[in-house]
């Protein structure tokens, strides 16, 4: 999953972004308004953490301009804002939650997991899908009820495409998702990563469409 945050405090974006990576989340930062607006355009990611109180554009214009747009990527804001009208104008704005400043990090966490799970379609913190099982809480994978032991990276991919089981998931997107975009990992990686998931899950528990990309095995015994 990635992530961007867009926090124009250092010690903030810093502890942000290492809460996020340590929950399995690829996380992307900036700290101005004007960037923030531009990758929010044109990159595809599955969650943005959003303060308020930016430079060059403020983070409601840019929340406001992503919706016009009808970019529909979730939205948690951050501000150190605590007036309830203020709130109201955020969510009113496209916001998708909203979280003021002092907060604790295992509620973004919290909050950044279930964002994320009701974006893809899923309302519970467990998601099945063929043989396999999810807990987005525990960050667990299980296959016929076996807890798997897997790698961080092997996590994200499983977590990637059980979020989005009811579709085959490009291999481009899921490089872009597992990596980020600066990274220029190639498709022969991923296929050597599928493979070794496939030798922990089961030889048929993530499906190969050439030509298309990946998807769980909903079938798969």
């Amino acid at each position: 999953m990635r992530v961007l945050v867009v926090e124009d405090e250092k010690r903030i974006a810093a502890d942000v972004g290492a809460t996020l990576r340590n929950a399995g989340y690829v996380v992307e930062t900036t700290e101005d308004g004007e960037e923030a607006w531009f990758l929010g355009d044109t990159e595809d990611y599955d969650l943005i953490v959003l303060d308020l109180g930016l430079p060059k554009m403020d983070g409601l214009a840019v929340l406001k301009r992503w919706r016009a747009a009808g970019r529909t990527i979730p939205v948690l804001v951050l501000t150190a804002r605590g007036a309830w009208s203020e709130r109201v104008e955020g969510i009113d704005a496209g916001a998708d939650d909203y979280l003021p400043k002092p907060f604790h990090m295992e509620e973004l966490v919290a909050r950044a997991r279930a964002l994320i799970r009701r974006s893809a379609g899923h309302g519970g913190p467990v998601i099945s899908a063929g043989r396999l099982t999810l807990d987005t809480r525990q960050m667990r994978v299980t296959a016929g009820g076996v807890p798997v032991n897997l790698t961080p990276l092997e996590y994200r991919l499983v977590a990637y495409l059980i979020h989005h089981h009811d579709r085959t998931v490009p291999a481009p997107e899921l490089l872009e998702h597992l990596y980020g975009t600066d990274d220029g990992r190639e498709a022969n990686a991923l296929e050597a990563l599928v493979a070794r998931l496939r030798k922990k899950l089961g030889p048929r528990s993530i499906e190969t469409r050439r030509g298309f990309g990946y998807t769980i095995d909903a079938d798969a015994a």
